[in-house]
């Protein structure tokens, strides 16, 4: 007989499946008009049970960017420790954020929305603090190429992390301007070669030997 689930963890569910919904949601139109009264419908409860599981609607954008921030870092964190050279965990690291964006394409919907409001909001301090641990985590590969002699010299690790993350975020942007979010899996891969050859060492030449070099 399967345990009853406590009223803590039926709480958690609910929430959980109500931060699902809001994602959803934001994948098919502005996160601003997704109402409390969607997400109730779209999780098969009454209005007022909303707010059983959360204080207010910017609770639940909250609990959204404390989930996106968890599940993104933990898939970067992943694809970074499987890849052992540093250019190659980069790339890595690059493909498995085009793909978290594949799967949950209203979390740049999201982020970019909350990007324009001019004032500061609890919800814009949470996505600094998600892309705060996105360039560390960016920052630390590029020591470790730069250690390795992978780059070239002088690079600046700040500009490259910024190249970095800019070069995904224009990606997503042009999915979301032209509706058409799978079309940035079969161009992520060039974008990071042009990333790659802007920050990587030339490669080294073998010197000939005198016997070698032509008369």
């Amino acid at each position: 007989m399967p345990a009853l689930s406590t009223p803590k963890q039926a709480t958690e569910q609910r929430q959980a499946s109500l931060v699902a919904a809001a994602l959803a949601l934001a994948a098919q139109r502005s996160p601003a008009d997704v109402t409390t009264a969607d997400l109730a419908l779209a999780v098969g409860i009454t209005q007022g049970a909303v707010f059983r599981h959360f204080e207010s609607k910017a609770a639940i954008w909250l609990a959204v960017m404390d989930t996106v921030h968890h599940d993104l870092l933990a898939r970067l964190h992943a694809a970074a420790e499987t890849q052992a050279p540093p250019l190659v965990a980069l790339r890595a690291v690059f493909m498995a954020h085009v793909d978290f964006v594949l799967e949950q394409p209203g979390v740049p919907r999201v982020i970019f929305q909350e990007l324009q409001r001019p004032e500061d909001t609890p919800l814009k301090a949470r996505v600094r603090g998600l892309m705060q641990d996105y360039r560390h985590l960016i920052t630390g590969l590029l020591q470790r190429a730069q250690a390795a002699r992978q780059l070239a010299p002088g690079t600046n690790l700040q500009a490259a992390a910024v190249l970095f993350i800019g070069s995904v975020q224009g990606l997503v942007m042009q999915s979301l301007l032209s509706g058409q979010v799978a079309a940035i899996r079969p161009l992520a891969p060039a974008v990071f070669d042009l990333f790659q050859q802007a920050v990587a060492a030339p490669p080294s030449r073998t010197r000939r030997s005198p016997q070698e070099t032509p008369a």
